[in-house]
């Protein structure tokens, strides 16, 4: 449900920014952002880039704020912090796993996850080792799953340049039909329409390599942000959960 409204709003956003674009740009500008001169207006290749670049941002957003979320975990509380306690099997482990087991980010954040698996792994094995094993393989699928997370933006990082192509494809196409009829031959402005034309087709491809450009900037600063969150995570378990666990 989240992730629907956050592409419904992106859908609102980009058909409001374009049209904002279309009244505010000057003529030649709003030829090359939004193809404003095609016939086929609104429905040009411009607009579906920007409608795609928007829907890419939404989709950093819900990454952003799902990195955001990890990274307050570690004002919980979930372990103890200072340097003298021991955690035993029972006792010490119960209540710090009915803690995290009711959180309600317990399926959502990987701290939480992390501390619960390795909290049950004790309590029913008493292993420190078997525990700082699946600590590690924990944290190699979580790693994996972070990485799936991004497979819908790589999609659009890759489909806004193609679109581009296309464009650029379409625009070439219309140009060189535009010479090639035999009423626009004798025509003064031949040349003039035909320039103009190739050098809308070609600022296609300009916008599309700058949105793709942009999209893949703030996808490696929020993707960063979540496997930074997700090694401080690990990092968090190992000093106050794994280093701290005692089996008589």
């Amino acid at each position: 449900m989240t992730r629907q409204i956050t592409l419904l709003i992106s859908l609102v956003s980009a058909i409001l920014v374009i049209a904002l674009l279309a009244r505010i740009l000057p003529p030649g500008a709003a030829a090359i952002m939004l193809d404003v001169k095609r016939a086929s207006w609104p429905f040009t290749v411009q607009n579906i880039l920007w409608i795609a670049f928007f829907f890419g941002l939404g989709e950093l957003s819900l990454r952003w704020r799902a990195g955001r979320l990890d990274e307050s975990q570690f004002d919980r509380d979930y372990l103890p912090l200072d340097d003298e306690t021991v955690l035993r099997p029972g006792d010490d482990l119960t209540p710090i796993y009915q803690k995290v087991h009711s959180s309600k980010y317990r399926n959502v954040c990987f701290l939480p996850r992390l501390i619960e698996r390795c909290v049950l792994n004790f309590n029913l094995g008493q292993s420190v080792d078997q525990t700082n094993a699946l600590l590690n393989s924990s944290l190699e699928l979580f790693l994996h799953e972070l990485d799936l997370r991004y497979n819908m933006i790589r999609y659009i990082t890759w489909l806004i340049p193609s679109l581009g192509f296309i464009g650029t494809v379409i625009g070439i196409m219309l140009a060189l039909n535009y010479a090639g009829d035999r009423a626009n031959v004798e025509s003064p402005e031949m040349l003039y329409q035909v320039t103009e034309r190739l050098g809308v087709a070609f600022s296609t491809t300009l916008v599309a390599l700058i949105m793709a450009a942009i999209l893949v900037f703030l996808q490696n600063l929020i993707q960063g942000r979540e496997e930074n969150t997700l090694n401080r995570s690990g990092q968090y378990c190992l000093d106050n959960l794994i280093n701290r666990l005692y089996s008589p």
